[in-house]
């Protein structure tokens, strides 16, 4: 497939990673990407250094044919501090908010994914494990989206993710979750991976363009 490929999940050595952003983004261009969203990780006691890797991003998207995103993840954090922390990234910059889910291979707090999807200001729910209907749900009507990692661990509840979105319409990303260079995907990669999780033809398309585009566009405004 000769699609462009969009990732809005990624960390960088700000947090987790093992690349600096500009890595990141030339990587992702060799491996043909129009769009990343960096996305380190944050609590209260970093949220206001997300900022640092603005500039970065500034040069990247100035003199590069991609398209780089200053997003955040915020992990294991008290439930009651995510919807204000959401808050407190978009008032800094931050324009792609994503919570890292109730995932099947960490012990997330359990009601991290409510949180999250009740919150306004939230825009991906990241691996969020055995998602229930009724998260799903608020997940669809507060345009939340739900993810289909691509990474170790985090992809054993793929296919039940699939399954409910399908069931409910809920909006689906496959992101990577990349936290070193073997972590990227190209397009045909995560394609794959949706088509692994239960997606058909259409639904792994609509996942891997239309509904990224879509929140890019939302983030932007």
């Amino acid at each position: 497939m000769e699609n462009k490929r969009i990732d809005l999940h990624m960390h960088s050595i700000f947090s987790d990673g093992e690349l600096l952003p500009s890595e990141i983004a030339r990587r992702a261009i060799v491996l043909g990407h129009q769009s990343i969203a960096i996305t380190d990780h944050i609590d209260y006691s970093n949220v206001e250094d997300i900022i640092n890797i603005e500039e970065s991003i500034v040069d990247v998207n100035k003199n590069w044919d991609i398209e780089v995103i200053l997003g955040a993840e915020i992990t294991h954090v008290p439930t009651e501090s995510i919807d204000s922390l959401a808050k407190k990234a978009k008032e800094l910059g931050v324009k792609i908010v994503v919570v890292h889910g109730e995932t099947l291979n960490e012990p997330v707090l359990e009601g991290t994914n409510l949180a999250a999807v009740k919150s306004k200001y939230v825009d991906i729910l990241a691996h969020p494990g055995i998602i229930t209907y009724g998260e799903a749900e608020i997940a669809k009507d507060n345009d939340v989206f739900l993810e289909i990692s691509g990474r170790k661990g985090h992809c054993l509840a793929n296919g039940h993710v699939a399954n409910i979105a399908r069931e409910l319409d809920c909006d689906l990303l496959i992101n990577s979750d990349s936290h070193a260079p073997g972590d990227l995907m190209d397009f045909d990669r995560a394609y794959k991976v949706g088509i692994g999780a239960g997606l058909n033809k259409d639904e792994a398309l609509k996942a891997l363009i239309e509904n990224p585009k879509r929140l890019i566009e939302r983030s932007l405004k």
